[in-house]
């Protein structure tokens, strides 16, 4: 059942697979376009230091990108930052960056900042920032090499290298946090976002 009243679907500014799941399992009707961006530059140029504000920044230029192509949508920006001990940290570059990104969380508590934002003809109508809290098992080096041959290149679409939704659940010990925000998507203040503006059946 589809919730969504508008006539035109929702954009998602992003190609991420699972924050399309999410805004389907909720009965959201959107079309996903990614936001061909420069997200190294955006965050060179913001000037911010923290975790929760350049997700948010990166969040709303996604969406005022596509949002400046589609006349009269709604579209919503996502994106994740990971930080720990002070230190921000990239999407790795294979297998190797992967395992060094392990080893630096393995037995520590990470940041995961989840930003969102909604952008309707450029115009910023709604943005938030949800965080968890991570904490890690302790990681040998052989338990690192067996997730690393058992995952793949997935490794390498995320900015902790694992997912929590699969095979990246094992290596945890405690999560403190929103179960959507960890998947990249505060759904439940999208939601409430939408239905104060009369945009859902439920």
């Amino acid at each position: 059942m589809a919730v969504w009243r508008e006539p035109k679907p929702l954009i998602l500014a992003s190609q991420s697979r699972v924050r399309q799941a999410l805004l389907a399992n909720a009965g959201l009707s959107f079309e996903a376009i990614p936001a061909a961006i420069d997200e190294r530059a955006v965050e060179r140029s913001c000037g911010l230091t923290t975790g929760g504000e350049i997700a948010v920044r990166l969040a709303c230029e996604k969406a005022r990108y596509v949002s400046l192509r589609s006349p009269g949508r709604y579209v919503i920006g996502a994106d994740q930052t990971l930080e720990c001990d002070g230190r921000l940290f990239k999407k790795p570059d294979g297998r190797v960056g992967a395992a060094e990104h392990l080893r630096a969380l393995s037995g520590r508590t990470h940041a995961l900042h989840a930003g969102i934002a909604i952008v309707r003809d450029g115009r910023l109508l709604f943005e938030d920032v949800s965080v968890a809290r991570m904490t890690m098992r302790d990681l040998s080096e052989d338990t690192i090499q067996a997730y690393l041959n058992a995952v793949g290149d997935a490794v390498t679409t995320s900015v902790g290298a694992y997912q929590l939704e699969n095979l990246g659940v094992h290596l945890f010990s405690r999560i403190e946090g929103d179960h959507f925000s960890i998947l990249g998507l505060p759904l439940l203040s999208l939601l409430a976002f939408l239905r104060s503006q009369g945009l859902l059946s439920l």
